[in-house]
């Protein structure tokens, strides 16, 4: 197999985790990249990339956090992958830990072993372990806010229901199809929005939220089966993007991060 195919079936999900990282879709795929920039400049990068999915992070890693540390200690000046975060995650970002959310992303997110989240930050596990735990309770003191659940499926759904209600956030509403989310935006203006992408009327979640951020600019979590189908680069993409069937943790995460970074991509 080429290079290029070894890094293609990877280059989705890295993307993914490069948008849940930085918030952004244009600063997440930058970062993309710029990784593979610098692996095209540099044969040894390049043919670690080859090795598999934890060489790849790991190089992207590398290159995040170096950009990262550059974005911290200037003050007003571009950053040095040409002003690539936006002003607001820029300021947000100085104030918290960056170590914190990618360990926590890799193990929740991305599905990695505590060892391999070792080699891809080059720490050791106990390091990764505690990393993880300090993001767990960066997540407990995040704001509470109003969650709109869009699912189809009444189990997933009172799943949900108590997942976000143990962390502390209430529930203004659930939402089956492209109707009912609509109406319950309108009336209840939620702080986030889970999103299935079917849903009981064969309406898609995708036209529920573009009809929701036309009246409130909302983080969005899309929870889906498919998520190759969201991962095309054909249209903007969501930030968050969580795979059915889904790990606790990994929501948990998610919904920090969105409420964090505070806005959803446009999906038009």
């Amino acid at each position: 197999m080429s290079l290029g195919a070894k890094v293609g079936t990877n280059l989705p999900y890295l993307r993914r985790y490069a948008r849940a990282l930085t918030g952004s879709q244009q600063t997440g795929d930058a970062f993309v990249r710029a990784t593979l920039e610098a692996a095209l400049a540099d044969a040894s990068l390049r043919a670690e990339i080859g090795e598999g999915r934890v060489a790849l992070y790991r190089a992207f890693n590398k290159v995040w956090s170096s950009a990262f540390v550059d974005t911290v200690d200037h003050s007003g000046g571009d950053l040095p992958l040409g002003g690539l975060h936006e002003t607001a995650a820029q300021e947000r970002l100085a104030h918290i830990t960056p170590a914190n959310r990618q360990a926590l992303l890799l193990v929740t997110l991305e599905d990695f072993s505590v060892d391999e989240v070792a080699m891809i930050l080059d720490r050791s596990p106990s390091d990764v372990e505690a990393l993880v735990q300090e993001a767990v309770e960066e997540i407990d003191r995040e704001s509470t806010t109003s969650v709109l659940i869009i699912e189809d499926e009444p189990l997933i759904s009172m799943q949900l229901e108590d997942l976000v209600r143990s962390l502390g956030h209430d529930v203004c509403g659930m939402a089956a199809t492209r109707t009912q989310a609509r109406d319950i935006a309108a009336s209840e203006t939620p702080g986030l929005v889970l999103a299935d992408i079917q849903l009981a009327d064969g309406s898609s979640g995708l036209d529920a939220v573009d009809d929701i951020l036309k009246l409130v600019d909302v983080p969005v979590i899309f929870i889906t089966a498919y998520p190759e189908r969201l991962l095309t680069g054909d249209r903007p993409e969501p930030t968050y993007l969580i795979t059915k069937p889904f790990q606790e943790a990994t929501v948990r995460a998610a919904i920090s991060q969105a409420l964090f970074f505070g806005s959803s991509q446009p999906l038009t």
